[in-house]
């Protein structure tokens, strides 16, 4: 081979194969590789036919189990008014029924059904209901004052001139006896005259008539000349002097008739003043007087002789205490508070008249939210001191006043049980306006009655409750809950809201939103009560008391002789809570004969008349 030919052939093998060359390279390589290729789409072929069998009998089996739990499936509306087997509109609302939850199966409207794991995870707590005694803290503000039944005017008992003034500034302390005032009177003069005179004459007549003058005769002009003196502010012992000095004295002492401080100086040194011309003002202020303001909603929780606590920021840390003594029947239209009286006793001059004080007075209610008082039960307390109490019958060691029970006073209730009242926390009611809906966490059912295919778990009910005042924390319920049932008290806003999102009955929705199936026998039973309440009407409107407070009675009886529940579970529902605000109502209202006590009464026995209508 030639150098020129191997140039060439070194050439044509680095020049980069033509188009065609490549084209036929390809084809030869796909001929090479056919029947590999023609066996693997074989076995895809055949694979691809058992796949495609195993898939239709998955899909059929599949499809033979949804229509056998669409057998199983129970419909109801959004409004859960019944639960049917078989889809459609419902007979009540006639809205499209939709399937409803497995969880939700034999549930009603208002109940809820969750895991314990949910209820972890929503941090649901409850609360057994109980009996308990509550306390109402009523918050006052207020001021000290002097005790006006100890305070005592200096005035001058005959016309003449202040010649001296032994207290001449306010704030002094006096003691009874001491001198206050030296005065000089020509009419004092006189009548000192009077008394040596007849004292003189007496002796005189003495000696004549053996030493017995005047026996049988009343009243000397000795002992006459004496009581004018004494008439005039002259005591025994100066009277006496006069008598032993025998001559009468130009200036009169006025002595403080009782302790105390002068808190007021009326007159001044020199000044010529006339019978009943005002000098001083004592206060004894060993008891002094604090006035508070009561808002007018805080007036049911405050009683006669109710202990009161208070502060003042003159002595921190330290709490006094007293007791309701009056309770001011005029409400001031402009601050819409009553002013409140407490008795205090201050020994050791603490409380000062002009001090603000911080009160707090807890009323411990009773069954009914009656104010009650246990440590007054079977007392005796004075209708005008109320710190006198005593444990039977007599008279107020102050004012000499019969003692009454303190069951007269309204410390104690005097009828019906003083048992605790059913209580529940603030927090577990949800308030809409007037209603009030809890949640109560039902018992759980027995094992032995729950079946294999039957959803277990916790269930919550909403349950509409009539609630009676606040007291503190807690609420007192006058019908819709039994002692020992568990309310929910957290979480129960997350229990309403599920419900919301379900389009079930919940706090936003009262029982009467959807229609309610009433039977003709139901209806009938109302009738009664409908006619009575309808002459209670009429004869308010008459201005006859006495004849509305007869059918008052008829439709308290009416309503006792209603069925207490409907066979319709949403009817239940709303009668229950209806049929108890008509109890109240009705109790409120009666052995009540005064016209406009019963119009207030009235209002809202037709307001849920109405709402039963």
């Amino acid at each position: 081979m030639t150098d020129n030919q191997a140039e060439q052939i070194t050439r044509e093998a680095e020049r980069p194969p033509s188009r065609f060359e490549r084209l036929r390279a390809f084809w030869y390589r796909w001929a090479r590789a056919v029947p590999p290729m023609l066996a693997l789409v074989g076995v895809l072929l055949a694979g691809g036919a058992g796949l495609g069998y195993r898939l239709a009998s998955d899909r059929a089996e599949a499809q033979d189990e949804a229509e056998e739990a669409e057998d199983d499936t129970m419909w109801t509306c959004s409004m859960m008014c019944v639960q049917l087997p078989d889809p459609g509109q419902c007979p009540v609302c006639f809205m499209d029924l939709v399937p409803l939850d497995a969880d939700m199966v034999g549930l009603s409207p208002r109940q809820l059904r969750l895991t314990e794991a949910a209820i972890a995870l929503a941090d649901i707590q409850a609360t057994p209901v109980r009996r308990k005694y509550v306390a109402n803290p009523v918050r006052m503000v207020g001021k000290v004052d002097y005790d006006e039944t100890r305070l005592a005017t200096i005035t001058a008992w005959v016309p003449g001139r202040l010649d001296r003034l032994y207290v001449d500034y306010t704030g002094v302390a006096v003691r009874k006896g001491e001198q206050l005032v030296s005065m000089y009177s020509p009419e004092l003069i006189v009548a000192q005259q009077e008394l040596l005179v007849a004292h003189r004459n007496s002796r005189r007549n003495a000696q004549r008539a053996g030493g017995n003058p005047g026996s049988g005769r009343g009243a000397t002009p000795v002992e006459l000349a004496r009581e004018k003196l004494r008439l005039l502010g002259l005591l025994d012992r100066q009277i006496e002097e006069i008598k032993q000095r025998g001559t009468p004295s130009d200036h009169l002492t006025i002595p403080a008739p009782t302790s105390g401080v002068v808190v007021h100086r009326h007159a001044t040194e020199g000044m010529y003043v006339e019978t009943g011309t005002e000098i001083y003002t004592i206060a004894d202020l060993s008891q002094v007087w604090v006035f508070m303001d009561a808002y007018e909603t805080d007036m049911p929780w405050l009683r006669y002789g109710q202990e009161v606590e208070f502060t003042s920021e003159s002595h921190p840390g330290e709490v006094f205490h007293g007791r309701i003594a009056f309770i001011d029947p005029v409400l001031n239209e402009r601050t819409r508070t009553v002013r409140v009286r407490v008795n205090v006793a201050n020994p050791g001059g603490k409380l000062k008249p002009g001090m603000f004080v911080r009160a707090l007075a807890r009323s411990r209610l009773a069954e009914g939210g009656r104010v009650f008082d246990p440590s007054l039960a079977g007392k005796w307390i004075s209708p005008l001191h109320p710190e006198i109490v005593k444990d039977e019958p007599g008279e107020c060691d102050l004012c000499g006043v019969d003692l009454v029970p303190a069951e007269e006073l309204g410390l104690v209730p005097s009828d019906g049980p003083n048992e605790p009242p059913l209580v529940i926390p603030v927090t577990a009611p949800l308030m809409t306006g007037r209603r009030a809906v809890v949640y109560v966490r039902l018992p759980d059912p027995d094992p032995a009655e729950i079946d294999e295919d039957t959803p277990t778990g916790p269930v919550f009910e909403g349950r509409e409750v009539l609630l009676g005042p606040r007291a503190g924390d807690y609420y007192l319920v006058r019908h819709g809950l039994e002692e020992g049932e568990l309310v929910v008290t957290q979480g129960n806003f997350k229990l309403d809201s599920e419900l919301q999102l379900r389009a079930q009955a919940s706090m936003m929705s009262i029982p009467g939103d959807a229609p309610l199936n009433v039977p003709e026998s139901f209806l009938l039973a109302l009738a009664p009560l409908y006619e009575s309440y309808l002459k209670v009407q009429e004869a308010l409107a008459d201005d006859e008391p006495k004849e509305a407070a007869g059918h008052w009675e008829v439709a308290h009886a009416a309503l006792d002789a209603t069925p207490e529940s409907a066979v319709d579970r949403r009817l239940d529902v709303a009668w229950s809570a209806l049929r108890a605000r008509l109890q109240t109502a009705l109790a409120d209202g009666a052995g009540i004969e005064d016209m406009k006590a019963m119009r207030v009464h009235f209002e809202p026995l037709a307001e849920a008349m109405l709402d039963l209508a």
